[in-house]
């Protein structure tokens, strides 16, 4: 897979350890050192994924990721050597893809990009090849488009977010346990923690909010349902 990685990291030797690596794969790659140059290279060559360093002078990984989530849905994995959970979930709700925690094996980062690039290509899995708009109540999904409406409303979901939400569009009122969500959602990933999952559940809700509709439902002991109009 021939895709454009911008790999931001101010340890010029870590950067030139996954250069190297992705390289390897077949992965074009740009480098920033530092937050303010990321967001420069992102505006300018729009990659289509960012491996980014959490810990940062000046500018960190958490910052860069908030300011580029306002106008992209663009794939993140975060590097940090922190292993704190508040970290790794903040990371997440600020619409992260995945966490790699330094320090990490460069065939495990190879596999994790791999992983979050699988989710924002093929579509999501579905319960049938029909129509490729699915529709339940006032949202509206075009999975050939990859964009959702709630009303007349366009909302910005990440890759993975829009994942979670199309599996339960399939069947709306369906009670889907959290691992059915992760063998759908998250294809070819093997370290998705409930955590995980429950944070990007959390911001899907926290989106929709902004437009008074709440269409995800906890079945408390189970998992996550759509709920129906």
């Amino acid at each position: 897979m021939n895709a454009h990685i911008l790999v931001v990291d101010d340890d010029p030797r870590l950067r030139e350890v996954v250069r190297y690596a992705l390289s390897r794969a077949g992965f074009r790659i740009d480098e920033a050192s530092d937050g303010a140059e990321a967001l420069r290279r992102f505006a300018a060559d729009r990659p289509d994924l960012i491996v980014l360093d959490v810990l940062m002078p000046e500018m960190d990984g958490i910052e860069v990721c908030r300011r580029i989530r306002q106008e992209s849905d663009v794939p993140i994995v975060f590097l940090s050597s922190r292993d704190e959970e508040v970290d790794r979930v903040l990371g997440l709700e600020l619409g992260g893809d995945d966490y790699v925690t330094k320090p990490f094996s460069p065939r495990e980062l190879v596999s994790r990009v791999k992983a979050v690039l699988r989710r924002t290509r093929p579509a999501a899995p579905r319960e049938s090849e029909d129509d490729p708009v699915l529709v339940t109540g006032t949202i509206r999904m075009d999975t050939g488009e990859h964009r959702i409406w709630a009303g007349d409303d366009e909302i910005t979901l990440t890759v993975t977010e829009f994942r979670i939400l199309q599996v339960l569009m399939t069947r709306p009122g369906r009670v889907y346990t959290r691992d059915e969500l992760v063998d759908r959602a998250y294809p070819g990933t093997h370290h998705v923690s409930d955590r995980t999952l429950d944070s990007h559940v959390r911001r899907i809700r926290q989106k929709f909010r902004v437009h008074d509709l709440d269409p995800v439902e906890t079945v408390h002991g189970l998992g996550y349902r759509l709920r129906q109009a």
